[in-house]
């Protein structure tokens, strides 16, 4: 199983930035995906998930409305689209298979193990 999530880069508050998780070693439509990411000195957090299958999206409460998850099965790529940034939202960002089902996903990570994440900065 190997992610690997690309597409960071620093972005002036109000920017944009779409983020990919490219994936590998496992067939992407059998698992949810989610986004996490974290901060200096915090801990990781869940950022938006997709489900499999229908690819039902969910939401932290702090990027709803901000920004997008979507899912390319034949690519092997979920992405996330990230509009109106702010700079709270600097971190480094990651991609991990997430338990659920076909109705909901969840910020609980499948395996144990991390890819390598992306930077993003939003700073002016």
């Amino acid at each position: 199983v190997q992610l690997q999530a690309s597409g960071g880069g620093l972005v002036q508050p109000g920017g944009s930035l779409r983020l990919s998780c490219a994936t590998s070693g496992f067939t992407l439509d059998d698992y949810g995906i989610g986004w996490f990411r974290q901060a200096p000195g915090k801990e990781r957090e869940g950022v938006s998930c997709i489900t499999k299958g229908p690819s039902s999206t969910f939401y932290a409460d702090s990027v709803k409305g901000r920004f997008t998850i979507s899912r390319d099965n034949d690519r092997n790529t979920v992405y996330l689209q990230m509009n109106s940034l702010k700079p709270e939202d600097t971190a480094v960002y990651y991609c991990a298979p997430v338990r659920g089902t076909v109705e909901v996903c969840s910020f609980v990570p499948e395996f144990g193990s991390w890819g390598q994440g992306t930077q993003v900065t939003v700073s002016s």
